[in-house]
């Protein structure tokens, strides 16, 4: 149980608070959290990325859009770990600017992750647009 536990402090925290850095334009946390080792993919709603160079690009590209976020929230609705792997499944609710531009919107997220080092890091992101 201590895993599970441990898992969900981390996403609740540490991945939490990447979130927030990156819709306000800061990268550095996400990119922390993020696996250095190969492979890593995002299918995203704004873009997809195979490989680290590509996430890495797609991260700079992102900060640079992103700022003013006045509310970020997520709502897990599943998530598992088995050994040094796990998931999350749930909805990812945010107020940001978008090239100067405030917006206010919902993404189904489902990210992977994996134990490297002792420290959990995202492997995969897979994100898209709830339909109004």
């Amino acid at each position: 149980m201590a895993g599970r536990e441990e898992f969900l402090r981390w996403v609740e925290t540490a991945l939490y608070d990447a979130e927030v850095a990156l819709h306000n334009g800061d990268a550095g946390p996400r990119r922390a959290l993020w696996s250095r080792s190969e492979p890593v993919s995002v299918l995203g709603a704004f873009r997809n990325a195979h490989g680290l160079g590509e996430v890495d690009e797609l991260f700079t590209t992102l900060e640079r859009s992103f700022s003013d976020c006045t509310s970020y929230g997520f709502e897990m609705q599943a998530y598992d770990l088995l050994g040094d792997m796990a998931y999350t499944a749930g909805l990812e609710h945010t107020s940001t600017s978008i090239d100067g531009e405030p917006r206010t919107y919902t993404l189904r997220a489902t990210q992977v992750y994996r134990r490297e080092g002792g420290s959990w890091k995202v492997a995969h992101r897979h994100a898209d647009t709830v339909a109004e």
